[in-house]
């Protein structure tokens, strides 16, 4: 019988592809002067953006078409209406985002809040069980854990207040580089740096695309050959260095990814949206193109399990993949695909996209579709829930789920590969029992990332992750149950024996003993007229 607190498997399906396409470039033989204009640009816009942001977010949930016209329109004044609508635009995007994590950091309180509260009901030092926890070890530490219950009701308490409230809290520019601040030996940063760090981040240089007009954008314009221009502030006018009040760089950019389409997007007057930001590290201004696509069409789930797949097993350092066939068979040997997430952001970055491409240029060769856990860390990092395990809690905190799941995507459809997701649940366990021990030879050892790999390949195909049910307890008949998961029920001859052939299979029968019984088998019947001769018949020795 079924565990029926098991969790409920969801179906597999065809990730969706990317909607959007994002290019960047740094922009080259910059002069003195465009290295002033910029900053001066970009502080006097960033300036009107924190002060929409502060108009927005004291608005709250009664904010509505009026009042955003009126913050346009003031905007206007100060810049221009395109400028307006571009920082309009994205103020509300991070008033968006900030209702969002707002309510994440609600869910994430109160789940440990029934956890703590549940460990809190049971007795000190009762042991805990797969499917719920047990009490705490100490009484220290259930007296702890009281006061820390009141600290996450309280935290509980005003966030709920405040999303009913309509009250979000933004820092533009970053909560973390606002809080190194007031503590820079730990950030390794002097104040100059700290401040140069500061008024980068809070520039605002970017302007949506307008489809129909001139290359695709108004407001930051990019010919063809490379040159960039923009479009100068009302109270910057005095800047410009070409007519309408526009201000050409001396820099020039190049788009080496994607230039092609790039290119012929500009040249249809399509949207392309800009960004242009000052990387502080290395000294360098950068521009960023990006466009929306057509989604891209999925194949079937049929098709793309039609030559089997990859199934491919996430952890904290590497991929374990391995191929199987449509019957849901392993092929070959597993493969491995290491990265390193320690260092920097653009490092961590780096390896993850180098450990995708050699494993979508391995299904290329290969013709087949790509198998990966749908996973979410989201609600699985809290302290409450994992306690003491602090070296679990850093490796799943460090595991960049969604960053790998959405280049996957991207990169896989430029190659044409599909990328089926499945449901995680169980996948390490059960590939663990049912498929760890029988793929370890003497030559191979396989390890439990390897089965889970297996476990997630056979889920994508729609089988059952184990190799076959155990026998009836009873006897070999079905008055318990079917032998075995392959057979259907509409199968025909499911229910007989299997039949006895000599040979190596059976190894009772010798391969010549039906021809060795057949040959030495009498003829005749002793005492019988000679007039009257009985022959016997060949032995059927076999069903």
């Amino acid at each position: 019988m079924a565990d029926s607190t098991l969790h409920a498997i969801e179906a597999p399906f065809v990730a969706p592809g990317p909607s959007g396409v994002a290019i960047r470039t740094s922009i080259k033989g910059m002069s003195q002067r465009d290295r002033e204009v910029l900053p001066l640009v970009g502080a006097h816009l960033g300036s009107l953006a924190c002060a929409d942001l502060r108009a927005r977010c004291r608005a709250g949930t009664d904010h509505d078409s009026d009042q955003w016209a009126e913050r346009k329109r003031a905007l206007t004044e100060e810049s221009s209406s395109r400028w307006a609508g571009s920082i309009t635009k994205a103020t509300h995007d991070q008033w968006g985002l900030s209702r969002r994590a707002q309510l994440a950091h609600i869910q994430n309180l109160e789940a440990g809040v029934r956890t703590i509260a549940h460990r809190l009901s049971r007795p000190v030092g009762e042991k805990g069980t797969k499917r719920a926890p047990g009490g705490y070890r100490t009484k220290q530490e259930w007296f702890q854990k009281t006061r820390r219950l009141h600290v996450l009701e309280d935290r509980l308490e005003r966030e709920r207040s405040d999303r009913g409230a309509g009250v979000v809290h933004v820092v533009r520019g970053g909560k973390r580089l606002a809080r190194s601040r007031h503590n820079l030996e730990a950030a390794q940063l002097a104040e100059h740096e700290w401040r140069q760090r500061w008024e980068a981040e809070r520039w605002f240089l970017q302007a949506d695309g307008e489809s129909g007009k001139r290359l695709g954008n108004e407001t930051i314009r990019v010919g063809s050959d490379g040159e960039v221009s923009i479009k100068l502030p009302a109270p910057m006018a005095h800047l410009a260095n070409a007519p309408r009040g526009r201000y050409v760089l001396d820099g020039r950019i190049d788009f080496r990814h994607r230039g092609e389409e790039w290119a012929d997007r500009v040249s249809a007057n399509r949207a392309v949206a800009y960004r242009i930001h000052y990387d502080v590290d290395r000294g360098r201004w950068y521009l960023t193109a990006s466009w929306t696509i057509p989604p891209v069409q999925t194949v079937p789930l049929a098709v793309a399990r039609a030559n089997g797949l990859i199934g491919v097993d996430t952890n904290a350092d590497h991929f374990a993949a391995w191929r199987l066939d449509e019957h849901g068979n392993p092929m070959g040997e597993p493969r491995r695909f290491r990265y390193d997430l320690d260092g920097t952001a653009h490092h961590r970055d780096a390896q993850v996209r180098h450990a995708l491409t050699r494993l979508l240029h391995w299904a290329r060769r290969e013709g087949v579709a790509i198998a990966i856990e749908d996973l979410d860390f989201g609600a699985e990092k809290t302290r409450e829930k994992h306690g003491r395990r602090k070296r679990f809690r850093k490796l799943i905190s460090g595991m960049p789920v969604a960053r790998l799941r959405a280049r996957l995507v991207s990169m896989a459809a430029e190659l044409g590969i599909a990328v089926v997701a499945v449901d995680p649940a169980y996948t390490s366990m059960w590939g663990a029992q049912h498929w760890q021990k029988p793929l370890t030879s003497k030559n191979r050892r396989t390890t439990r990332h390897d089965a889970a790999g297996v476990a997630i390949g056979r889920r994508a195909l729609g089988h059952r992750i184990r190799r076959r049910t155990a026998p009836p307890p009873h006897d070999q008949s079905d008055r318990v149950g079917h032998r075995t998961a392959q057979a259907g029920h509409g199968t025909r001859g499911r229910e007989e024996t299997r039949p006895r052939i000599p040979g190596p299979r059976t190894r009772s029968v010798s391969p010549d003993a039906a021809r060795t019984r057949v040959t030495s088998a009498s003829t005749t019947v002793r005492d019988a007229p000679v007039d009257q001769v009985w022959v016997q018949d060949s032995l059927l020795l076999t069903d």
